[in-house]
């Protein structure tokens, strides 16, 4: 992928304008060390991202250093989905630049996209790529030796984001044991409350041949498990392939051992994906299905486009099929117009629905959304108390759903390192297991017996050899 035209110009939306040269940039000083950073707000998608940046950086000649120590670029991988993640992403620019004043500062994501023009007006950011260019931002980076602040940020931004196919410019090395692999971007869904379409544009998806590719690199590197990351992944369409059709094809790599799906719209859970989940032995028994509201007037309000009727006949036949299924949900609050009464049905369906864990979260009123026009607005001490209930009924379900393990024998693949003398892993049905061992795990699936629980994990042991073998079997 080249590079757009216009590179090494700044400019708004399009209209680019030279920067000029001759002009001294504030607080400058030539840069003699290559260090860079990057750090990701947001979802798995911005993650994936992320490591096609850093790829990049190295090709650029940066050493990659972790975030937070000094440093002497930062790229900010940001989000817009809530105004809290904006907010995060100016604090975090001005942290950065208290230990690392001298840092080249660039911007790129969500709120590079919707929210460039407050971006332009912070102090210390020297370049702001929006979503078309994004994984170009690499080429727009001075070379090392050349870097130093400049007097006001230089600019790459369209509002109009491209509808076609894509493949990416090189294949990143993941940070994880569990490699997150892009394979879609965009939505057309345009739920009312959803600043996304804005931030990403339509959906469209990416080349068979180049997803195929890199999951054959990723298996090459010991890789054995991917992560399918997207906005909306069930909408995967590409040449005549479909994403049940996509599916298929990552199923029949010999060498792939594990297979998980992201977050995906109930709308394009269909029988043949859960026939799929059931009967491979390298799809993972786990779906995040996000849910937003358990009462049919919010759905609605919202443009979602599934019903609580359609919703629970959903998660019955998936659970008919499947039924070791690790399932999570999102659930938002304080929609405008959420009632006592709308919010109790969101709590009675979430209480009744087998999840194993919650997301709950705050509305946050989006600019150009059009949510940000309905009324009534609930109270922020509504909002809270109602926040706290279904946090409160997340623990209970993960508590509950770690349980149902005890006494199990599971294949974890493991993490690198430890924390607090635990190693930790997952299983395929999404369960954060620690086990207490002194040998190096990182990267391998072993059998662990699980033998006690809390909220936050299981904890078990390795299992004996005549257990691994009973255990392999699942594999």
């Amino acid at each position: 992928m080249q590079p757009p035209d216009g590179h090494g110009m700044s400019g708004v939306d399009g209209e680019a304008t030279l920067l000029d040269d001759a002009r001294p940039p504030y607080n400058a000083s030539t840069m003699g060390t290559t260090r860079a950073s990057l750090h990701t707000l947001g979802c798995r998608l911005n993650q994936a991202e992320t490591s096609i940046l850093g790829e990049g950086l190295r090709r650029k000649g940066f050493e990659l250093v972790e975030f937070g120590q000094p440093t002497d670029v930062l790229i900010l991988n940001t989000c817009s989905v809530t105004e809290d993640a904006e907010r995060t992403s100016r604090y975090l620019i001005r942290k950065t630049l208290k230990h690392s004043p001298h840092a080249f500062i660039a911007v790129t994501g969500c709120y590079a996209q919707t929210g460039m023009e407050t971006l332009t007006h912070q102090t210390g950011i020297d370049l702001i790529v929006g979503q078309q260019f994004k994984l170009d931002l690499p080429a727009y980076l001075p070379p090392p030796h050349e870097l130093q602040k400049r007097p006001t940020a230089e600019v790459h931004h369209t509002k109009t984001i491209s509808r076609e196919d894509f493949d990416l410019p090189y294949f990143a090395e993941p940070d994880s044991t569990r490699a997150l692999l892009k394979i879609q971007d965009g939505c057309s869904a345009m739920c009312s409350f959803c600043i996304i379409p804005f931030a990403r544009g339509h959906e469209r998806s990416r080349k068979l041949d180049d997803i195929l590719g890199e999951v054959r690199s990723l298996t090459d590197g010991g890789y054995k498990e991917i992560v399918l990351t997207g906005v909306n992944i069930g909408q995967y369409r590409q040449q005549g392939v479909d994403f049940f059709t996509m599916l298929r094809r990552l199923d029949d790599i010999s060498d792939l051992e594990r297979i998980r799906i992201s977050s995906i719209e109930p709308t394009t859970v269909t029988n043949e994906l859960l026939d799929l989940l059931a009967s491979s032995k390298k799809f993972c028994p786990y779906l995040h299905i996000p849910l937003q509201s358990g009462d049919d007037q919010i759905l609605q309000a919202m443009n979602r486009r599934h019903t609580i009727k359609e919703y629970r006949a959903l998660i019955d036949r998936a659970f008919a099929k499947i039924p070791d299924l690790g399932l999570g949900t999102d659930l938002m609050v304080g929609f405008p117009g959420e009632t006592d009464k709308a919010f109790q049905n969101t709590l009675a369906v979430a209480t009744d629905l087998p999840f194993s864990y919650i997301h709950a979260f705050p509305y946050s009123t989006r600019p150009g959304t059009a949510a940000a026009r309905l009324k009534p607005r609930v109270s922020s001490p509504s909002i809270k108390k109602r926040t706290d209930l279904l946090l409160e009924l997340d623990r209970a379900k993960r508590l509950a759903f770690h349980n149902k393990q005890i006494g199990k024998t599971v294949a974890v693949l493991f993490e690198a390192g430890t924390r607090s003398a635990y190693r930790f892993g997952t299983t395929p049905n999404f369960t954060r297991v620690a086990v207490t061992d002194s040998a190096d795990l990182q990267n391998q699936i072993m059998p662990v017996t699980i033998t006690a629980a809390t909220d936050r994990y299981g904890f078990g042991h390795i299992a004996s050899a005549q257990a691994m073998n009973s255990t392999l079997a699942l594999l």
